[in-house]
């Protein structure tokens, strides 16, 4: 069970966890499948550590939308946790996007990944308005795209 101010997303993805850790972690593997197509990512920074930066261009109908944000905890191809309530070495944001902090675990399954994203806010409101935009659609196809692209990287 959940909290009122938590979103949950659970995939078995048919890739290898290596291979869906590669593609969270590396800036040029993440930019393909990170926002619902058409929409487009234009930039990625990444410093996959604890308290460094995690930094998206998202380009949505013509509109640039960047996002910044920290990584918390970083554990190798097992969980990333990030959040937009930070900025790189831990500095808090003057106004925070969606203000949550998200949780990924990858554990092997035999059919590749399984895959969980826990998107935490701070109040059921906002967590509400996550939802309403979107976030079980939005991340739903999101997994799909990563699934469809850490596959094509088998071949």
């Amino acid at each position: 069970m959940t909290a009122e101010t938590d979103l949950v997303l659970h995939r078995i993805l048919k890739a290898p966890r290596s291979l869906v850790w590669r593609c969270w972690t590396d800036p040029e593997l993440l930019k393909p499948w990170f926002i619902p197509k058409p929409h487009f990512i234009s930039e990625v920074k990444m410093d996959v550590r604890p308290g460094g930066q995690f930094f998206t261009m998202m380009n949505v109908d013509g509109n640039a939308y960047p996002n910044d944000g920290s990584f918390l905890e970083v554990v190798p191809e097992e969980k990333l946790v990030f959040t937009d309530l930070l900025l790189a070495d831990y500095q808090p944001v003057a106004e925070p996007g969606l203000g949550f902090t998200a949780t990924l675990t990858f554990k092997d399954h035999p059919e590749g990944t399984e895959y969980t994203a826990l998107a935490r806010h701070r109040t059921p409101e906002q967590a509400e308005k996550h939802e309403e935009m979107g976030f079980s659609q939005g991340w739903g196809t999101v997994a799909t795209q990563l699934e469809e692209f850490a596959r094509s990287l088998m071949d």
